[in-house]
């Protein structure tokens, strides 16, 4: 079995973040979505991976997955070009899967559960297809299917206005080759896209046994600044400390927290987990990094009180303003300045942003 990992999304709902990097290289508890993906369908026994990629950020992607081998996977690049849909997307990886079923995963997706158990379901029936459900409290933002007393769908529908169930589809699928069948045969949607539930209905409709399996742990789809922030403080929760850095006497910390071999936090600061500082990060001296909050890589962070919060790298922080449920773009610089402060709590800022405050 192959796995197919789809990274060609334009990241809308993440701009101005994903104005100069993919989402899919977004950091959760400092590492890109993208590698849970890659590690998940590798602890599966899955290590030949398309990676299908879009127009942009391209470059981004291949530099950081490389040929794939310090993941312990072999990595093919597929182009899809536009964006034309989840089913165009695996239409294009054809010759590479051949004639091989095929685990298919969204870049954007992070499942805190091994993709092992819909496998082994996959394989223990004779399927065309395989997909993961979860239950949701909005079932009209999703695909939503009925299911026989055997647990196989027997009808998908594509965010309905009046859901049969709130039983959704999230976003890892197992597909035969007849996939490519399907996708040759179907029309685009309203939206001109080439939709994966119009795939499995086809299906469906010809006959076919769809397989589904309901995933009982934490799913995030993390096509949102508060659905990042949410993975994080879900992934760090269920982190062990690893102290490889330099705390300095002087230095308050408690709970768990992960510090890289070259991070400090200096005497004066106060860091209460759980907390991942990564490399070259100082914590100096006056700040308080509170629980559930990931500061990147090459960053400066002083005189600050920080919480609930994904700062995602080579940024600068010095005000003496909360910052709490946020989201902070690579290269950011926050600082002081004579004017008056804003009273506003909340900060979202994109890449290379420059604030003075």
């Amino acid at each position: 079995m192959k796995g197919v990992l789809l990274s060609g999304g334009t990241g809308s709902r993440l701009r101005p973040i994903t104005h100069t990097g993919p989402k899919q290289l977004i950091p959760v508890a400092n590492k890109p979505v993208l590698q849970y993906a890659i590690e998940d369908l590798r602890e599966a026994g899955i290590t030949e991976i398309g990676i299908v990629l879009g127009n942009k950020s391209r470059e981004e992607v291949q530099q950081f997955l490389g040929d794939g081998s310090k993941f312990g996977v072999e990595i093919t690049y597929i182009v899809q070009g536009d964006p034309l849909g989840i089913a165009h997307a695996i239409g294009c990886t054809r010759d590479f899967i051949g004639n091989d079923d095929f685990v298919v995963y969204l870049g954007d997706n992070i499942l805190r559960q091994p993709i092992e158990p819909l496998l082994d379901s996959f394989k223990r029936g004779e399927y065309a297809g395989g997909i993961a459900l979860q239950e949701v409290d909005n079932p009209e933002r999703f695909g939503v299917v009925d299911l026989d007393e055997d647990d196989n769908v027997v009808q998908i529908v594509e965010k309905p206005d009046d859901p049969p169930s709130n039983v959704a589809i999230i976003g890892i699928y197992i597909l035969s080759p007849l996939a490519f069948e399907a996708i040759e045969e179907i029309t685009p949607s309203w939206r001109n896209e080439l939709e994966i539930t119009d795939v499995f209905q086809w299906l469906i409709d010809h006959d076919e046994v769809i397989d589904s399996h309901t995933v009982e742990g934490w799913w995030k789809d993390t096509g949102k600044p508060k659905d990042i922030i949410s993975a994080n403080r879900l992934i760090l929760g269920e982190m062990s400390s690893s102290i490889d850095g330099t705390i300095e006497e002087g230095a308050e910390t408690m709970g768990t927290i992960e510090l890289h071999e070259t991070a400090t936090v200096e005497s004066g600061a106060v860091v209460r987990g759980p907390v991942s500082i990564d490399a070259g990060t100082v914590i100096k001296d006056e700040t308080y990094l509170g629980p559930y909050t990931s500061i990147g890589p090459n960053s400066t962070i002083e005189n600050t009180h920080i919480e609930n919060s994904v700062i995602v790298g080579n940024s600068t922080i010095r005000t003496y303003d909360k910052i709490v449920d946020s989201l902070i773009g690579q290269g950011t610089d926050i600082k002081n300045g004579n004017d008056k402060k804003p009273e506003g709590r909340r900060l979202v800022v994109g890449e290379d942003s420059n604030l003075g405050f």
